[in-house]
């Protein structure tokens, strides 16, 4: 077993049979110590590597967890859609997200669950924004934006507000995600327009499961 298994496997030991980050038995610091230990290694989760240019991102799962925690590895690339229709993600799982040069996620919420997020290769560009003000229709309201670097450690929660993800850089970027309750995998989330604030609900999918594309 790999570093980047271990870390894998103590994320859901962490987590055991708790119902998430929530939970008084769960401390978000200790999760947190443990992505903040690894050293990012590619050939630790070159199985989850599946960048696609045609896309804005990918959603890789890695493990299932405890059944109330998801875990994605992502990839970002250089096409214009974001949006992953493949097969919905299990009730529990972590992922690594793949993301192609030049691209970036809807504005999003998380439905009601926390997020830890861990840059395993490059930068990636956080910008959050406040919930929209009602039913008026106006530009979103830009927060903060901040540039995530290799290895760092980010928390996001819907009490936090929304955010978008972009990678600005000329290579693909590579983070590994933990959600949990997994409520966006089972029910998916909210996406707005920068412009409008309008609100539309999407599912999300994985592009591949366990090292093996669907």
């Amino acid at each position: 077993m790999n570093a980047f298994e271990l870390l894998v496997d103590d994320m859901r030991n962490v987590l055991g049979p708790s119902s998430g980050l929530d939970s008084n038995d769960v401390d978000v610091q200790d999760l947190t110590h443990l992505m903040e230990r690894y050293a990012s290694n590619p050939e630790e989760w070159a199985r989850y590597y599946w960048p696609d240019d045609k896309m804005a991102y990918t959603r890789n799962l890695v493990d299932e967890g405890n059944g109330k925690a998801n875990l994605v590895s992502s990839i970002t690339g250089r096409g214009k859609s974001d949006t992953l229709a493949q097969t919905l993600t299990p009730a529990s799982a972590q992922l690594v997200l793949v993301w192609s040069p030049g691209q970036a996620s809807h504005i999003h919420d998380h439905g009601n669950a926390h997020c830890l997020m861990k840059i395993l290769k490059g930068n990636l560009t956080e910008t959050r924004y406040g919930f929209p003000d009602g039913d008026k229709e106006k530009p979103m309201e830009m927060t903060s934006e901040r540039v995530l670097k290799d290895n760092s450690v980010a928390y996001m929660a819907d009490d936090l507000g929304l955010h978008s993800m972009s990678n600005q850089t000329s290579d693909f970027v590579v983070s590994l995600h933990l959600y949990t309750p997994p409520n966006v995998a089972r029910h998916g989330c909210h996406i707005f327009n920068p412009r409008t604030g309008e609100k539309t609900h999407t599912k999300c999918g994985n592009y591949s499961e366990y090292g093996r594309k669907l």
